[in-house]
């Protein structure tokens, strides 16, 4: 018999190629009784030919019970796998339906019986297909018993001995059954029991019962017994009822008729990945059940919409749910796509052109009960419960963004929405109405409300009739006012064949689509796509009523101050994903054939899909509208021209992170399947046609003028078309790109990356949590536009212009730069000099935002912009310099500008002349003196270095620094400097900067450990080696300014030996002979140190504790070698000791540690 064949990979089709299929083609035709058999098997209940007929001759019944099991191997497959075909040739062998085949085809399925409409057979393990090495034993085979029902070519219910739990079947229920189809003319075939049992007499039933009983006593004895007493007692329950249950003669005429689905199983499953918590490969399984039921939907299964009632249960009673509510934390992004997907279903589901009116009203019942769950999630994930502000209104919000409230939504009203436009928002000094305690909406909201049936007149006109096209226009300039008003008329004609909102309509269209009715789908969303171009173009021809007035009330970008169209619910991001279904729907019919089967086409939402890269591309052809006059009007167009059109919409921001981030999402799914799209003639007309009318529509397009200021900037779309664009028309690709850089949010900000003003950003209401990721998509469509017209000056010009007027960032025009310097440097042969330029102007722009902001890559900017102007040339780096006020801080002018520049690495790359060599040294010097003017403390250094190869530049520059250093410069720069200055041969200047520093430097007597005493011994080195007189004078500034023991009496005993030569000709002036302590200038230097060691002593002693007696016993050790060096030292140190003991004679642990040591 001939069955259908399921798209499988390769393995899999060479498994259906059996002889048996073979002999089903040659053979002759069914005979009548085959074929009304067939039939009835299919669609009448059993139990129904028997109210019928009071006799039913057995080979009828044989032939009806034969058909009645399910012939199509694709429903065995679809309860034994996942929903998708796997890629993979490892993925498909680890399912059931193919393990089922290798046991049927190893000859693993044995003693197979059908009785009536039940199935049964044993299936043992497979054998191993190669011997075992030695030593190994095989395991013991495993028999399993396995039994099917089955009624009207459905598995009703399956069993099997076998331990497997899953949700579907397992493998040996697919071999079982895989025998029956494959194998249907040999198994032995019996009529229902009861049938047997009918032709029994007496004797022959009594033997027959006392027969089973004795074959399975210890399993049906109890049973049996049970049965007779009920049976012998007359009134019993058992004997008022007519008849016996004959478990093989198909199920009951009023039972459900549906495939085996395992409740239990399916409820475990959902519970058991729900509590993994947001784990991948539980949202990976969550996803592929939510594809088993929309797979389920498509075949028109009754199971689909049980499948998913019993996953909502389950999710309704995830413990999660209390615990983010009870906390107040956001649902977490994963289980939140898996909730809409949830809500995505249920709409296919309650508008199943199949379902009934008592099933509608059941789905409506079942979501109102799930919708008042208290727990429920919200329809608005970032739904916060207003509060009143006790000092009335905030100054902040938006007075009309309170009207897009998603408590009540546009779809609730009786107006034709299908219309591109929306009227005015409020004005900006309308007051907010008050709203008395609204209930929110919860995620089965849009579920529960009445839709209308598909018995409206003109939408059973539309599923049933393919109607021909309204007239093709597609510029208002080409239709006069005879035609405007032909326009008029077919929108409302066309809005009275599509009377429900877009989003409904399209879930329609959709919902058409998932139950298997492609054609009637196809019919309506042509009708959607037909009656979205004429509202374009109705909304184009009131644009050019209004367009004057309106414009004079714009910004420079056309943005509009007093905006008369906010477009509050947009078809990007709409809860429906309206825009998607229709694409989907449309695109799916222009898949070529051969290629419609590796695809996968029927996606997941945006957003749920983990990994789509395995997924092949689809390969598109152009289909004919059926019923349309128009050739170039085909499925692949209409595809494209609602993709286009509503990409190209004009809609406010949505209020909460997650509605932005899944606008973004949808967005990126739309736009990626375009690129998908291979662009020929008609596509790219098409493509032409949509560009001029989104920019000439006015304020229902996102490129047009006269915008709303919170309007969705459109530059990842504007990408698109931009790149399609340029091969086949340079001009409106240019115009396209110009008009989208635009951002209207940020126009009248300076630089958002300025910490405060990014807070000021930030808290605006409606707050726009993807504003980042939107100025990255600006500053790439930008880097787009300048690496597609670097060799056109004057294409080049009006982008940089456009950049420079509406990237506000500074970080993204950094980032900008980069990229132009990039495609600048990374040719091959002679760089594009005028877009090295543009990177130069666009660095140089950023230096001038951030110069008195906050920007934490500052550093990295500056670094970029000297690399940039070197490539450029020297003319830039002199620029840079002579302009450097405008650009750098004096820091970083004189540190990583001038410095860089001058480097030998740069001069080495410019291969200057001497001339140039000369202009580029000047401007440096020019440079430095101006920024150490400026700021000394942290440029003297810096304009020394880069002066020292001039004089006069160099003397200036140390002039500068003593003239700021009593003032403004601190010990640590003049000593920084000073030490410079040594390093370099200046000695006498070193020691006049150490002067200067010694001044303002002081150290107390417990600053033994200060970031200064390095210097200090330096700079009294470097007196002593120059000479005593030096010394001399460095001294009295020492003994004034330090107090520190330690440090005198460490400078004492450095400066009595030998001073240390210096590489200069004042070395001359060095003692020949150590210094002496009783002469000047270390006798001054002793008795301070001697005083110093004296105070100190006594100030440990006020606070000291017995854990620091060690450290002040070395502390005593120390200050006595420094009494020692005084002619009368020991007798000073023996009067401390003494006047020690008697002040601090409580101390005794202290005063026998101090007799112990000294005496």
């Amino acid at each position: 018999m001939a069955r259908e064949m399921l798209p499988r990979p390769h393995d899999m089709s060479k498994l259906l190629r059996t002889p048996q299929y073979a002999a089903a083609a040659m053979r002759s035709p069914d005979a009548l009784l085959d074929i009304c058999a067939r039939n009835v098997a299919e669609n009448v209940p059993f139990q129904r030919i028997e109210e019928r007929y009071d006799r039913i001759p057995e080979p009828v019944q044989r032939r009806v019970i034969f058909w009645s099991f399910p012939r199509n191997e694709h429903d065995i497959f679809m309860y034994s796998s996942l929903s998708k075909v796997p890629s993979t040739s490892s993925d498909y062998q680890s399912l059931p339906f193919h393990k089922g085949v290798r046991l049927l085809e190893t000859g693993c399925v044995e003693s197979v019986l059908q009785v009536g409409f039940h199935l049964s057979g044993l299936v043992h393990s497979s054998k191993p297909t190669m011997p075992l090495p030695p030593g190994y034993s095989m395991e013991p085979e495993k028999k399993y018993k396995v039994s099917v029902s089955f009624d009207r070519c459905k598995i009703t219910s399956v069993t099997c001995t076998c331990e497997t739990r899953d949700i579907f079947w397992c493998k040996h229920v697919v071999a079982l059954s895989l025998y029956r189809i494959r194998n249907a003319e040999t198994v032995k075939l019996r009529v229902p029991i009861s049938e047997t049992l009918f032709q029994m007499d007496r004797q022959q039933l009594q033997k027959f019962v006392q027969y089973l009983i004795a074959e399975h006593h210890t399993e049906v004895l109890p049973t049996a017994q049970r049965l007779a007493d009920e049976i012998l007692r007359q009134r019993s329950e058992i004997n008022r009822i007519q008849g016996a249950p004959d478990p093989t003669a198909g199920a009951s005429a009023d039972a459900e008729n549906s495939w085996h689905l395992d409740e239990e199983q399916v409820r475990e499953q959902v519970k058991s990945y729900l509590s993994q918590g947001g784990y991948c490969s539980s949202n990976k399984q969550l996803n592929s059940m939510f594809a088993k039921v929309r797979e389920m939907l498509r075949a028109r299964d009754s199971n689909g919409s049980r499948m998913l009632m019993l996953i909502t249960e389950q999710f309704l009673a995830d413990p999660r749910l209390i615990l983010w509510k009870s906390q107040g934390n956001p649902m977490q992004d994963r289980c939140r796509q898996l909730w809409d997907q949830l809500g995505a279903l249920w709409v296919c589901v309650t508008l199943s052109p199949t379902s009934t009116k008592l099933d509608k009203v059941r789905w409506r019942e079942l979501l109102s009960r799930w919708a008042q769950v208290e727990f429920c999630p919200l329809e608005d994930p970032d739904y916060r419960a207003p509060q009143r502000a006790a000092g009335g209104d905030r100054s902040d919000a938006v007075p009309w963004q309170h009207s897009r409230d998603r408590l009540s939504s546009s779809e609730d009203s009786s107006d034709d929405d299908v219309n591109m436009s929306e009227g005015p928002p409020p004005p900006a000094s309308a007051p907010v109405p008050a709203q008395s305690s609204p209930t929110p909406r919860t995620v089965f909201h849009r579920h529960r409300r009445h839709l209308p049936d598909l018995d409206n007149e003109h939408l059973r006109q539309i599923l049933a009739h393919d109607a021909p096209p309204p007239p093709r226009q597609c510029h208002s300039a080409n239709y006069d006012a005879q035609g405007q008003a032909a326009v008029r008329a077919l929108v409302k004609r066309l809005h009275r064949s599509v009377p429900e909102h877009l989003p409904t309509a399209c879930a329609r269209v959709n919902a058409l689509r998932s139950h298997g009715y492609t054609r009637e789908a196809l019919r309506l969303a042509t009708s959607i796509v037909r009656t979205l171009k004429l509202s374009q173009l109705q909304a184009q021809r009131r644009w050019e009523e209004e367009k004057s007035r309106v414009l004079a009330r714009c910004s420079y970008s056309g943005v509009s101050q007093s905006p008369t169209h906010a477009c509050q619910e947009g078809w990007i991001g709409h809860p429906l994903d309206p825009v998607g279904a229709l694409f989907d729907t449309l695109a799916e019919a222009s898949v070529l054939p051969d290629a419609l089967g590796k695809c996968c086409y029927f996606s997941e939402p945006a957003g749920s899909s983990d990994d789509g890269s395995n997924v092949t591309p689809p390969r598109y052809h152009h289909v004919p509208v059926p019923g349309s006059r128009d050739r170039a009007e085909t499925l692949l167009t209409l595809a494209a021209e609602v993709a286009l059109l509503s990409l190209g919409q004009q809609r406010i921001m949505p209020v909460g992170l997650y509605a932005q981030e899944k606008a973004c999402k949808q967005e990126d799914r739309l736009i990626a399947k375009l690129t998908e799209i291979e662009a020929d003639g008609l596509l790219v007309a098409v493509l032409r046609c949509q560009t001029l009318l989104l920019l000439e529509g006015g304020p229902t397009s996102g490129l047009g003028q006269g915008i709303h200021p919170e309007s969705v900037p459109l530059h990842t779309f504007a990408k698109y078309l931009f790149t399609t664009l340029l091969p086949h028309d340079v001009d409106l690709a240019q115009r396209v790109g110009l008009r989208a850089m635009r951002l209207p949010i940020l126009e009248e900000i300076e630089d958002p990356d300025d910490a405060t003003v990014s807070n000021l950003v930030l808290r605006r209401y409606p707050r726009w949590f993807t504003l980042g990721s939107i100025e990255s998509q600006q500053c790439a469509l930008a880097s787009t536009m300048l690496s597609a017209v670097k060799d056109d000056m004057y294409r080049l010009r009006l982008v940089l212009e456009a950049a420079q007027l509406n990237i506000h960032g500074s970080t993204h025009l950094f980032k900008l730069a980069q990229d132009a310097f990039r495609f600048a440097t990374s040719v091959d042969g002679p760089r594009p000099a005028m877009l090295l330029s543009a990177a130069l102007e666009l660095g140089l722009q950023v230096m001038r935002m951030t110069l008195t902001s906050m920007n934490w890559r500052r550093r990295e900017m500056v670094r970029w912009l000297v690399t940039c102007a070197t490539e450029v040339g020297v003319d830039a780096l002199i620029t840079i310099m002579h302009n450097w006020y405008t650009l750098f801080t004096a820091t970083e002018a004189t540190g990583p500008v001038a410095t860089t520049i001058m480097s030998h690495t740069t001069m080495l790359r410019l291969n200057l002349d001497f001339k140039a060599q000369e202009d580029l040294s000047n401007a440096a010097r020019q440079l430095a003196l101006q920024c150490a003017t400026k700021d000394p403390p942290n440029c003297a250094l810096h304009a020394l270095t880069l002066c020292e190869s001039e004089p006069i530049a160099f003397e200036t520059a140390y002039q500068i620094v003593i003239d700021a250093a009593s003032h403004i410069m601190t010990s640590s720069q003049l000593f920084t400097i000073a030490r410079y200055m040594e390093h370099r041969g200046y000695p006498l200047r070193a020691y006049k900067l150490a002067m200067l520093a010694m001044n303002t430097i002081y150290l107390v007597y417990n600053h033994d450990t200060h970031p200064a005493i390095n210097d200090i011994h330096w700079a009294c080195a470097l007196s002593h080696s120059l000479g005593k007189s030096e010394l001399s004078s460095m001294v009295p500034l020492l003994v004034k300014n330090v107090q520190c023991a330690t440090v005198l009496s460490d400078v004492l005993r450095r400066c009595s030996m030998a001073a240390p030569g210096l590489s200069s000709p004042d070395a001359k002036r060095r003692p020949a002979k150590p210094l002496g302590y009783e002469r000047p200038p270390l006798k001054a230097l002793l008795e301070a140190a001697v005083a110093a060691y004296a105070n100190t002593t006594h100030s440990r002693l006020t606070h000291i504790s017995p854990r620091h007696y060690g450290d002040f016993i070395e502390f005593l050790s120390k200050a006595r070698d420094t009494f020692l060096l005084a002619p009368d030292g020991r007798e000073q140190f023996a009067a401390l000791l003494e006047n020690m003991r008697t002040a601090y004679k409580g101390k005794k642990k202290l005063m026998c540690l101090v007799r112990e040591r000294f005496g």
